[in-house]
């Protein structure tokens, strides 16, 4: 039986923490599932760690379509989510539901959108017709141009009210999850007492629900700029599985993330 957000929220209500890591393909997809990881992330990451671009930017929905479809097909059990690339949900809630649908019909069973009060709108939209939303706050790679680079979010007072606020307001506007990125660890914990609803990190701590990371990061394989949030679980670990493994029991015991991986 395949997992549901019926699952995730019952592991969020007795206090257990979930593991999330992005996924490309169906052989990546079967193997992950099988090592224990709940969720897996079709991340328009993809542009950066399989299309070698800069950004998220050039992703296409066709590419998400394509590749949640070759997720879909690998796994039987795992929890499949998947990122609205770049101009697909910020045009009207009327775009983003036909694009949305596309995704769902590929095989996700909910998608992420990126941004903040901007996005409620289009997230009530989404939720009252049956499409799953998961928020994205924090640093959001598709505004990467806006934020002038990969920078902490929320590290002063009224950036962090607006991100507590945001998180409120998602939440209210029907947002069954809410993925926090470079985010104080102290922030992403107030705001993960503040919700309801689970919360994912990368970059933000170890109190959040869940822990996301990009696959390839995890495995020490993408040899772009190394951020303080990832850690290589291939470094001890004798293959592939045992790294996976090793992500999942970390997260689920809370050794992942630690200080120094926190901001």
């Amino acid at each position: 039986m395949r997992t549901s957000i019926s699952t995730l929220l019952k592991l969020y209500q007795n206090g257990e923490k979930f593991t999330v890591l992005t996924c490309y393909d169906a052989i990546f997809s079967r193997l992950l599932e099988a090592c224990g990881v709940d969720v897996l992330l079709v991340g328009d990451s993809l542009g950066n760690v399989v299309q070698g671009e800069d950004t998220t930017l050039p992703v296409t929905l066709d590419h998400m379509i394509y590749h949640t479809r070759c997720v879909a097909r690998g796994a039987e059990k795992a929890f499949i989510m998947t990122d609205m690339p770049f101009g697909t949900a910020q045009l009207s809630p009327e775009r983003a539901f036909e694009n949305a649908c596309q995704i769902m019909a590929a095989g996700a069973q909910m998608v992420k959108i990126e941004g903040g009060h901007i996005m409620t709108d289009t997230t009530q939209f989404l939720t009252q017709r049956g499409i799953p939303v998961c928020a994205h706050i924090g640093l959001t790679p598709q505004s990467i141009h806006q934020l002038g680079g990969y920078k902490i979010q929320g590290n002063t007072e009224i950036t962090a009210n607006r991100l507590i606020d945001e998180a409120k307001v998602l939440e209210k506007s029907g947002a069954a999850m809410l993925l926090m990125e470079l985010v104080p660890a102290p922030l992403a914990k107030q705001i993960t007492a503040t919700v309801s609803i689970p919360t994912i990190g990368i970059g933000a701590g170890a109190d959040c629900t869940a822990q996301v990371l990009v696959l390839y990061d995890m495995l020490g394989l993408y040899q772009g700029n190394k951020a303080k949030f990832i850690k290589d679980f291939m470094v001890e670990s004798s293959n592939i599985q045992d790294a996976v493994r090793n992500y999942v029991k970390a997260v689920k015991t809370g050794q992942f993330p630690d200080k120094i991986h926190e901001f």
